[in-house]
């Protein structure tokens, strides 16, 4: 199957958080800013380059989207909206697959660091309302 392409422009949103779009981009060419936003604050939690992915999380659980996604200048992605494919491309392309393995590790364990860090403030907030 030929590879499926999507350009954006400066600003335009590509991705918008709690929408439900089982697709995981490749980036081809630009790059994008990845934010997480609670309703009150907006926080850049990554800019990300070509070579790079995003939206795998809702390719594989069929889950609404946790992030925004716009594009910093022009952006070119290509496109995967299918597990199967996925599957497919990663065992047709294997030194991207283990890039993409070394990626969610790292988001995985910065992840358990951030969540080590809010248990930590819980803790303390805990340990002064018992004073």
């Amino acid at each position: 199957m030929p590879p499926r392409i999507l350009h954006y422009t400066n600003n335009e949103k590509i991705i918008k958080s709690g929408t439900l779009e089982q697709r995981m981009y490749i980036i081809l060419e630009g790059k994008v800013s990845i934010t997480l936003n609670d309703g009150n604050t907006s926080v850049k939690v990554a800019e990300l380059g070509k070579g790079d992915f995003f939206g795998e999380i809702s390719l594989f659980t069929n889950t609404p989207r946790s992030a925004d996604v716009i594009a910093m200048g022009d952006v070119k992605l290509a496109y995967i909206d299918k597990v199967e494919e996925l599957k497919v491309f990663l065992m047709r392309n294997p030194a991207f697959a283990a890039k993409m393995v070394q990626i969610l590790c790292k988001r995985l364990a910065e992840t358990d660091r951030i969540l080590l860090g809010k248990i930590s403030e819980l803790n303390r907030i805990k340990l002064m309302r018992d004073v």
